[in-house]
């Protein structure tokens, strides 16, 4: 049955903002519905989510940035967090996770509900491992029930897409602390669940109660990103059975999903060598039935803390080439602290050139009409039209202050090539 007949939330959405996405992403109305229907296009919208900007994520749709925020137990606060998620909206996100572990989640959490018409996703687990841990219990110490509880409540609350890492198993779990990869489990998410299954004995909670899941998300529309809790965190790791254990369980259980009535993207990895992206990213398509991709980077090296958005963008521009629909952003300081505003705006700003490249070299409409619009503008000199076209054009306009339309530029002044190259009058 397709999804739209049986998800009624969905439905409505549609029907009341179809047209304006099918002008938007420049695909026929049915189109829209037809991909929806087969799974391999998403619309991240709930309902209870009363400003929310509808948005999909799919193929042939616009290629999505996302931008992760939230506190820690370290540092941040409401005030800080409520101040880098109007930085990602101003840098041009479009959508935003609340990642947050530390200080009152539920309050942190409807506050950036109410502050963004951006699509919300969070991670559900966190909330219920940071009340265990305030409980004086192991942050694994939770009962299933406890999950699939915050779950709920915070669809209810207008969470639109949830990260939940339903494809890790007791095998996969086993696979990738077996001693062969460099790096173990890098997944918060997919750490806490693995040790819920050492301490437990048990197969993870989500798949487990999978079904109960489908019932929350197909009443509110809640997106399920079926999490990458065994993704590489080394590149040597990359392509190792860990991963595509649990890479072909979320292709069996995005068929469920969508039988159920219920919309998910797949998570995708991760540290990834430069000459293993494609086989990656196109081999993750394939496995989960052309579902839409959300990939974190990936990070072509390993050697870039710092500046790991760059080692992200250089990922996510290859990865756009080859299939991905959604980049998650990497800020300068991935692993080394909790980004600052400035932080998020640097990597909005990678994934969105990512982004860019990737959908100019697929010959995107959009996106090769940019390109040109840049180039002609460079050609006339107009400075105007260049900050219009860029995609920082506040930075563009600060760096080429006192520099007016028809005057060349502070670097090559006489010396420029397209006014040399000019007849002379």
């Amino acid at each position: 049955m397709p999804i739209i007949t049986t998800n009624k939330a969905l439905s409505g959405i549609l029907d009341q903002h179809s047209a304006a996405l099918a002008a938007h992403e420049r695909m026929p109305e049915a189109e829209i519905r037809a991909r929806i229907n087969q799974g391999t296009l998403t619309l991240l919208a709930n309902p209870a989510h009363k400003n929310v900007r509808p948005t999909l994520i799919g193929q042939p749709a616009r290629v999505k940035v996302n931008a992760n925020i939230g506190t820690s137990p370290l540092a941040s606060g409401l005030a800080e967090e409520t101040d880098k998620l109007k930085v990602a909206e101003t840098a041009g996100a479009d959508a935003v996770m609340d990642l947050s572990t530390a200080g009152d989640l539920d309050a942190i959490r409807v506050r950036m509900l109410s502050e963004t018409p951006l699509p919300l996703g969070t991670v559900p687990i966190y909330a219920v491992a940071g009340a265990c841990a305030k409980d004086g219990r192991d942050p694994s110490g939770f009962e299933p029930a406890e999950l699939i509880n915050e779950i709920k409540k915070q669809a209810e609350q207008g969470v639109d897409f949830v990260t939940v890492h339903c494809g890790l198993t007791k095998r996969g779990a086993e696979l990738a602390m077996d001693g062969s990869r460099m790096l173990g489990i890098v997944s918060r998410g997919g750490a806490i669940l693995a040790r819920w299954m050492r301490r437990t004995g048990q197969e993870n909670p989500l798949l487990t109660h999978y079904d109960e899941i489908l019932d929350i998300a197909r009443e509110h529309n809640l997106v399920l990103s079926l999490g990458d809790g065994l993704r590489p965190g080394a590149g040597c790791d990359a392509g190792d059975p860990a991963q595509w254990e649990e890479v072909l369980t979320l292709g069996v259980l995005a068929k469920r999903a969508w039988a159920a009535g219920v919309q998910v993207m797949i998570e995708g990895p991760g540290h990834v060598p430069l000459h293993l992206v494609q086989s990656q990213i196109q081999g993750i398509k394939r496995a989960t039935f052309g579902a839409p991709l959300y990939v974190l980077g990936p990070l072509v090296t390993d050697t870039a803390a710092g500046r790991d958005h760059i080692a992200g963008a250089i990922g996510g521009a290859l990865a756009t080439q080859y299939g991905a629909d959604f980049l998650c952003y990497l800020t300068p300081a991935e692993h080394l602290c909790l980004p600052d505003a400035k932080d998020v705006y640097e990597g909005v700003q990678a994934s969105r050139i990512a982004a860019q490249a990737g959908e100019a070299a697929l010959g995107r409409p959009w996106a090769v009409e940019r390109e040109h619009e840049m180039s002609d503008a460079r050609m006339k000199l107009d400075w105007k039209r260049m900050a219009d076209t860029a995609l920082d054009p506040c930075l563009v306009r600060a760096r080429s202050q006192g520099t007016e339309h028809g005057k060349e530029c502070g670097m090559c002044g006489k010396f420029c090539a397209i006014r040399m190259a000019e007849p002379e009058v």
